[in-house]
């Protein structure tokens, strides 16, 4: 027989979640996000160690089962494996929340909780998966603007912090409601005072989309066609024009790039354009016995010749590296594996061109706020974001990628350039805002004056660690005062003969 309360207990869990799926993009109704929060809160209040656990896991696959649905066009049997994983995160989050002591300390602790989960997907496993965090659907909302001083993870704490007022208010607890949102009100006014870098110089950019359909995997298209679409979109550039970016991988090479045909064109048109252009091109050819696969970033100079290179460090698990290799081969003999990993870049994540440094993070690496802070560090004036997302059927990643690259623009305070081959391509400002963005599968270039900036914010100097070891230290805490107050009242109950 079904227990009602457990029943009851397990759709609040659902309905949670859901609010917290909706609240990010490609929905982005960001304040579902605080009372996504409030429900799990009084979900947790009470609860016993296996019911946090359990109510927060169920919450956590009805946030991400919808929100990550795009892994699912990249590995069918990963998506069921991640969402149930990654809600495993959420679920040892509402574990270590305390419950059965005063409603303070639960208020105090969910928020670091939550950030400490959020923080710990978007690092474990194979270096995180930070895809449907609560953040990316904040940037749309008034607390975007603490990611440049507390990153994008701060975000998480801040909904957290909001969604415990919420619930203390829904318990009548006005006055704690009451000060806990004007202290949020003051942290964000303090936003608009915090350092940001300062313009350098103007330049003229443009963002050339070739355009064509999506859901196409590289194997069934024709990669001439790619780059012959890509070639007549630049032409659609106007002059003087400071700097051209390309897509991620749309010149599909079997040799290396200064070897091919390819290279050639694209130094007839930067010759033609007089400019900088920076080109995304995939090699695969063999070195010492050995497949070697990149995929990279290139300069290409306005005289035609060829600048620096960077290769892409983080690279997407199960796409662009097999982890575990060797294992799942012993594992079964019919593994159906890719030729040999892209191999990991080493550079810093800058491109150095007549016209400056830029920070760049090809693809995958936006989502992740040390890659674009690593370029920002070492020079860059301008973060570029050259991906490609042709393969997935629908646009539900483009569109946290777009909220993953205003975030970056946020932390680093540097306009942000998003080339894709079939969109979304986006200018984004220095404060996260969307100036323009291209419809998907149009051919299309974005071109504007942008300023290149120097100077550093707070989330750059600092990155993400501060507001992570603040929420370990607050749960921490929590927990040493909640033990105290459970040693004092045994004294005294065993002081007074009372049965334990």
């Amino acid at each position: 027989m079904i227990d009602p309360r457990a029943l009851r207990a397990s759709l609040r869990a659902i309905a949670a979640g859901l609010l917290l799926a909706f609240s990010v993009p490609p929905w982005g109704w960001w304040p579902l996000a605080f009372f996504g929060v409030a429900l799990w809160d009084s979900l947790l209040a009470g609860a016993n160690a296996k019911r946090r656990f359990l109510r927060s896991w169920l919450m956590a696959i009805a946030w991400f089962a919808p929100s990550m649905l795009w892994i699912s066009d990249l590995t069918l049997p990963g998506y069921p494996i991640a969402v149930v994983v990654f809600a495993a995160y959420v679920g040892i989050a509402g574990l270590v929340i305390p419950t059965r002591q005063a409603p303070i300390w639960r208020w105090i602790a969910l928020p670091a909780a939550f950030t400490l989960a959020e923080a710990a997907r978007s690092t474990f496993p194979f270096g995180g998966v930070p895809i449907a965090t609560i953040s990316m659907g904040q940037v749309s909302g008034p607390l975007a603007q603490f990611a440049k001083v507390f990153c994008a993870i701060g975000l998480t704490f801040f909904v957290g912090v909001i969604g415990v007022a919420l619930s203390a208010a829904w318990r009548r607890r006005h006055g704690l409601a009451a000060i806990t949102l004007a202290v949020v009100v003051v942290i964000w006014a303090l936003m608009f005072i915090a350092p940001v870098g300062t313009n350098e110089k103007t330049l003229n950019v443009a963002v050339v989309q070739g355009g064509g359909p999506q859901g196409t995997r590289a194997a069934d298209t024709d990669a001439r066609e790619v780059f012959a679409r890509h070639v007549e979109a630049t032409k659609l550039v106007t002059t003087p024009v400071d700097l051209v970016l390309w897509p991620e991988n749309v010149i599909d090479l079997a040799s290396r790039y200064e070897d091919s045909t390819e290279a050639k064109t694209i130094s007839q048109l930067a010759q033609q354009l007089n400019t900088t252009m920076i080109v995304g091109a995939t090699e695969l050819y063999r070195e010492n016995g050995k497949v070697v696969r990149t995929n990279l970033s290139i300069v290409v100079n306005p005289d035609g010749s060829i600048g620096e290179r960077y290769e892409k460090v983080r690279r997407v698990p199960f796409g662009e590296y097999v982890p575990l290799r060797s294992l799942i081969e012993s594992l079964s003999s019919n593994a159906d594996l890719p030729e040999g990993d892209m191999r990991k870049g080493q550079s810093p994540a800058t491109l150095s061109t007549e016209e400056g440094k830029f920070a760049v993070a090809i693809s995958w690496e936006i989502f992740f706020t040390n890659r674009a802070r690593d370029g920002v560090q070492k020079g860059g004036t301008l973060l570029l974001n050259p991906t490609n997302g042709a393969s997935y059927k629908r646009t539900q990643i483009q569109a946290q990628q777009l909220a993953a690259s205003r975030l970056r623009a946020i932390e680093t305070n540097r306009w942000t350039l998003q080339a894709a081959p079939t969109g979304f391509s986006a200018l984004i400002s220095p404060t996260g805002t969307l100036v323009e963005r291209t419809d998907i599968s149009a051919q299309a270039v974005l071109q504007r004056d942008v300023e290149a900036r120097t100077g550093d914010t707070l989330a750059t100097r600092f990155g993400p660690q501060p507001i992570i070891i603040f929420s370990f230290l607050v749960i921490c805490a929590a927990w040493i005062v909640i033990g105290r107050q459970i040693q004092v009242q045994k004294t005294q109950a065993s002081n007074e003969g009372q049965p334990l």
